[in-house]
């Protein structure tokens, strides 16, 4: 099985440059469509997610035939856009990635080997997303503590009680130094309810802010 592409030489036609176009814009869409499964997406991202692999296709098919100077003067435009951009998910950057791919592959011409490609990595993602690959319970705990308590092993025998493994990853003082924020990688045993793990912190904390939640995945890029 072979992929060629539909561009004939360094000229192309418009009804060439139309289909790659509409390729790269209905392969768009359908991205768009495969992150919004299982997962809350923005009607400005959905948007992007569907225009990012025709406008990658227009570039690339401007630059065809040009120099190589020229292409990697088109990458280091995709890469400053990647980096003046806030960071977003690993999931965010990966439908990023994919609408990028798209138009490169649509601008070069191989549209066939585009829409093989896309449905591939469509169906191993729903897969992935919709069984439990890669999850865990660990979760993030955040505690506020009063200045006159030493934090050190102050929770221990609690999180023996409710919990198979537990880090403190960080301490900062907030509300001018009179209040310790401790920020804890926690992983719940089964079983166990996190409702009576946070009373059992709160009345040793002396009723301050309790925080419990999913770990961050922005900085794991």
């Amino acid at each position: 099985m072979t992929f060629d592409t539909i561009f004939t030489g360094d000229n192309i036609t418009l009804v060439q440059g139309l289909i790659a176009a509409g390729v790269a814009l209905g392969l768009g869409l359908i991205s768009a469509l495969v992150y919004m499964f299982k997962s809350y997406c923005s009607k400005s991202f959905a948007v992007t997610l569907t225009i990012i692999p025709a406008i990658v296709a227009m570039l690339i098919m401007m630059v065809n035939g040009l120099s190589a100077g020229a292409g990697i003067a088109v990458l280091g435009v995709f890469s400053l856009v990647r980096f003046r951009s806030q960071p977003g998910s690993s999931r965010e950057l990966l439908a990023i990635m994919l609408s990028m791919a798209i138009g490169l592959a649509c601008g070069g011409g191989y549209v066939t080997f585009a829409v093989f490609a896309a449905v591939i990595v469509w169906i191993v993602w729903m897969v992935l997303f919709a069984t439990p690959f890669g999850s865990t319970t660990k979760k993030e705990l955040k505690i506020d503590i009063p200045e006159n308590l030493d934090y050190e092993g102050l929770f221990d025998d609690i999180f023996n009680e409710y919990t198979t493994r537990q880090e403190l990853v960080a301490v900062k003082t907030v509300q001018m130094g009179s209040v310790y924020e401790l920020r804890y990688q926690v992983t719940f045993k089964r079983g166990k309810k996190e409702k009576d793990f946070l009373d059992a912190l709160r009345a040793r904390n002396g009723n301050l802010p309790l925080q419990v939640g999913r770990v961050s995945t922005v900085t794991e890029l």
